[in-house]
């Protein structure tokens, strides 16, 4: 495609110009409109499917939820949607069932590499489920590794709580009573989370 407009041309001449240039260019015009059109429609395609394939995620995660046993909508779930949340948060269904099942070896499987997702809910999340795991087959050094230090203050509450147990577990009563104290420290009266750690606290006293 040729240059639009030279430098130095009279406003006349420069309107001449464009004319010209306009009949010397026409079909790559339409062409450059063309695409930029696809452009958009293929963009507006991208996103309607992005919004589908939520949807199906959605479907299979809800079904999940409603039947752990559902290993098709499980399957499903995972092949296709393997990095969608939906897809994480039904891997902590099925941590949570083989947890009810006794299979606590298939709840780690599920829980340890969700540690290091990048949705930070769901990685403290399942750090937090994990390190109970531990607790409940008597490893409370592995639990206390896995929990390791924590990063974000929304979660402070929750980790002293959980190291408490930890400590509590490993016979350490003092580091025990000065995380359940930390725990407290940090949450609202209304918290109802507070009363059972209080419990926890009034029992090492």
């Amino acid at each position: 495609m040729k240059n639009f407009i030279e430098v130095g041309k009279t406003d006349e001449e420069q309107a001449e110009q464009i004319k010209k240039w306009i009949k010397e260019n026409a079909l790559q015009i339409i062409m450059g409109v063309s695409l930029g059109l696809g452009g958009l429609w293929g963009f507006d395609y991208y996103k309607q499917q992005q919004h589908q394939g939520a949807m199906q995620a959605r479907v299979h995660y809800l079904s999940v939820v409603a039947n752990p046993g559902n290993t098709d909508a499980l399957k499903a779930l995972k092949e296709n949607h393997a990095q969608s949340t939906y897809a994480q948060q039904a891997d902590l269904i099925m941590a949570k069932q083989a947890v009810n099942q006794g299979n606590y070896q298939d709840a780690l499987n599920y829980l340890l590499p969700l540690t290091n997702s990048t949705n930070e809910f769901i990685a403290q999340n399942a750090k937090f489920r994990a390190v109970n795991v531990y607790l409940e087959i008597n490893d409370a050094d592995k639990a206390l590794d896995i929990l390791g230090d924590n990063t974000n203050k929304a979660f402070s509450a929750l980790h002293d709580n959980i190291k408490g147990d930890i400590y509590f577990a490993q016979n350490n009563i003092k580091a025990a009573k000065e995380h359940y104290q930390l725990a407290i420290s940090q949450l609202g009266e209304d918290s109802k989370l507070m009363p059972l750690i209080q419990i926890k606290l009034n029992d090492l006293n």
